[in-house]
This record gives structure tokens, C-alpha cells and sequence, in this order.
């Protein structure tokens, strides 16, 4: 009676199942063909839902790069008509000395960002991003500098030029038909003024693509083009302790002006690029692609793997197997090969991340990223694991005995 112990029926049970799982694997791997096929279905799938994703949230992150890049200030004040931070619509100097004025601010620096035309010395011009910032507090320069000190920007006609940018779209043709990189020294022509490249800047790239170029305020506005107003942006600092969106109530209410916090702001650019272009539509364009072709391989090729060892489901139906253990063997095969799928598609994304890292191409892989995709491979297994499951549920296990 011990052999047939509730405990020994238990350990019987879980051999037999471990049998059948054994027996499920060696079905899969054993049709090479068909097993590398579904692999690869499904890997494509992963690849495309976390690729293109990824590509579209670092898109969308390079709208703010810049606010992110400017980290002091707690408050963007702006004319109402600005609608993404490269949108230069100039305000009255005045609105400087009132927006110092308003109780709760600490300090508040101006800005001047344009996009204007730069002469190289090879005579080329090119459009830069040029940003002005205070003189006196230098508040709103780059954290990153490289071959020079911050107070260095004060020198004569001193410009800081972004490093990536010196190295690529601002290189300069010698007369001998040779390119060189923007050097350190090399004088260039904006606005018909001098300007001196003092150093070097490591900035965030940004949505426009365009160079970037800093020097201080002052000089920003001999470069820039004779305007009655030039005062782009206000940077607010508020005291230890106050209220901001109070704050920027405050501001609009004196100055008629809009006034953002910094996680606002990134917010109204966000929001600009994703109305005004056809990006997200692109993008969930290609992912929903991605999806129907991946599924679509994978389901067919596994409903034919599946259709072909039907013979082998027939024996073991026949052989007194339930329908509940054969729904388990072909779901473990589904879930196998849609693991190693999707683990070969977020590695090929990695790898394709690591490649492009800080280039042109935007690329960044958040976590939530991750689990979408895995919830895109899982539907697509799961898809196919039904497929799989009525023809197994239907076969007949006479079929075995019949020529």
C-alpha cells in the first residue's frame, strides 16, 4: 500500500509531467528547420518593438534637451507665442527688471537662443544654434566644457563651439581640397562681427540638429540681427521655500508674459512635436508592422510544426495522455521559442543601441520599453500556442493505426 501513498502518487505525477515537457522539447528542437524559423519570427518582432520605440522616446527626449542642459533655473519665462524652446519671439528688455522685481524670485538671468547664419573660414556659411547667456553670472552655460575654462567665454569675440559639431557639419575645406575640424583659434563671421572659438562644449543634442554655439549675452546681441526687442528667454530662480506655480502666476499676472516651471516647459515641448508632426503616427506604424509580420511568421511556421507532428500527439492521445497535458507540452514549446526570441531581439536592440550611442540617430531604451515589447512576443506566443492547441485538441488518435 506504501507504493501507492497520496505522497509517492504525487512524485509519479511530477516525473510523468517532467516526461512529457522532455518529450515536448525534443519534438521542437529536433525540427531544426522549422524551430529556427519561429526563432527568428519571433525575433524580428522583439527587435522591431523595442527598436523603434526606443528611437522614438530618444526623439522625443532631444524636444527638452536643451531645458535639461540649463539645470538652475526653477522658471521659464517666455513670450505667450513661444511653442518650443529653439522658437525665438523676442520680449522687452524692461521684462527683466519687473520679472526681478516680483516677490519669491531670488534671481533672474536673460537669455538670448536664435538660429543664425555663421561664415567658417573656408567661406562655407552655416546655420548655428546660438545661445547668449548673462554676462555677469555666465548662468545658463553648458556644464560640459572641454579645452577651456567656463570664464574663458568673457575673452574677446570668444564663442564656445559644440565638440560633435566642430568635428562633422563645421569642418573646414583647406585649399588643397583636405577637411579639418574646427580648431580652437579659428575666427569666424556671424552678422558680419568676429567671433573667436575659445573653446569647446559637450551639449545634448537637440531635435534641430543644428551646431551649437555659446557666448555671452552681450555679444549675442551684436551678432544678432537689428531688432527692437532680443530677449529671449528669462531664467527665474525662486527663494527657498516658494510656491513656483504661484510664482509663475505671479509673473503672467505683471508681466502678461508665460511663465513655466522646468518640468512644465520640457512638457510644452513634448506636446509641441507630438501634435504638430507625423512622428508618433511613423513610429506606431512601424512597430504595428512589426507586430503583424512577426506574428504572422511565427504563428503559420508554428501551426505547421505543429500539423506535422500531429502523429506523435496522436500516440500519446492514444496512449491515454488527456487533453490538459497536451495544452501544456504545446504551450511550453510556444513560451520556449518565444523566450529565446525575445531574448535574441532585446540583445540585436542592445547591440544596435551600443552602435549609435550619442550620434545622430536618437536611441534610448527605457525599462518600460522592455516590458512592452515582451507584452507584444507574448501575445504573438500566446496567438500561436492557440493555433497550435486545436489542432492538437482535434486530432483523432485512431489516425495512428491507419496506413
Amino acid at each position: 500500500m506504501e507504493a501507492f501513498s497520496p505522497a509517492y502518487q504525487k512524485t509519479y505525477l511530477k516525473e510523468s509531467m517532467a516526461f512529457m515537457y522532455s518529450i515536448a522539447l525534443q519534438m521542437l528542437f529536433g525540427d531544426r528547420r522549422k524551430y529556427v524559423a519561429i526563432v527568428m519570427g519571433i525575433t524580428f518582432a522583439a527587435l522591431i518593438m523595442t527598436q523603434q520605440p526606443s528611437i522614438f522616446i530618444g526623439l522625443l527626449s532631444r524636444t527638452y534637451s536643451f531645458i535639461n542642459d540649463v539645470s538652475l533655473p526653477d522658471i521659464w519665462v517666455m513670450d505667450p507665442g513661444v511653442q518650443f524652446v529653439e522658437e525665438h519671439k523676442p520680449m522687452r528688455d524692461t521684462d527683466l527688471g519687473r520679472i526681478r522685481g516680483i516677490k519669491g524670485v531670488d534671481w533672474a538671468a536673460p537669455m538670448y537662443k536664435n538660429l543664425l547664419r555663421a561664415k567658417l573660414p573656408d567661406g562655407k556659411t552655416k546655420t548655428i544654434d546660438l545661445t547668449g547667456i548673462d554676462d555677469a553670472t555666465l548662468i545658463g552655460a553648458p556644464h560640459r566644457i572641454i579645452e577651456a575654462h567656463l570664464l574663458d567665454i568673457r575673452s574677446s569675440d570668444a564663442i564656445f563651439v559644440d565638440y560633435e559639431a566642430a568635428q562633422t557639419r563645421l569642418r573646414i575645406k583647406n585649399s588643397d581640397g583636405t577637411t579639418r575640424s574646427l580648431k580652437i583659434g579659428d575666427v569666424l563671421e556671424i552678422n558680419d562681427h568676429k567671433a573667436i572659438v575659445a573653446g569647446y562644449i559637450k551639449s545634448t543634442r537637440n531635435f534641430v540638429l543644428q551646431p551649437q554655439v555659446y557666448t555671452t549675452y552681450s555679444r549675442a546681441l551684436n551678432y544678432a540681427p537689428t531688432n527692437r526687442k532680443y530677449l529671449t528667454y528669462v531664467l527665474v530662480k525662486a527663494k527657498a521655500g516658494e510656491n513656483l506655480h504661484e510664482i509663475c502666476q505671479k509673473i503672467e499676472n505683471d508681466t502678461g508674459l508665460s511663465a513655466y516651471t522646468a518640468e512644465e516647459f520640457r512638457h510644452v515641448n513634448l506636446d509641441y512635436w507630438m501634435k504638430n508632426t507625423g512622428i508618433p503616427i511613423n513610429f506606431g506604424i512601424s512597430v504595428l508592422l512589426g507586430f503583424i509580420v512577426g506574428a504572422a511568421v511565427a504563428g503559420q511556421t508554428f501551426f505547421n510544426f505543429v500539423q506535422e507532428n500531429l502523429k506523435h500527439y496522436a500516440v500519446l492521445k492514444s496512449m491515454g495522455l488527456e487533453n490538459g497535458t497536451l495544452i501544456l507540452m504545446v504551450m511550453l514549446q510556444a513560451f520556449v521559442v518565444g523566450l529565446i526570441g525575445y531574448g535574441m531581439g532585446i540583445g540585436l536592440t542592445a547591440l544596435f543601441g551600443l552602435k549609435v550611442y550619442d550620434s545622430v540617430l536618437a536611441f534610448k531604451m527605457a525599462p518600460f520599453i522592455l516590458l512592452f515589447s515582451a507584452t507584444g512576443v507574448f501575445v504573438i506566443v500566446l496567438l500561436s500556442a492557440l493555433l497550435g492547441i486545436w489542432r492538437v485538441v482535434r486530432v483523432d488518435p485512431s489516425t495512428v493505426f491507419r496506413g
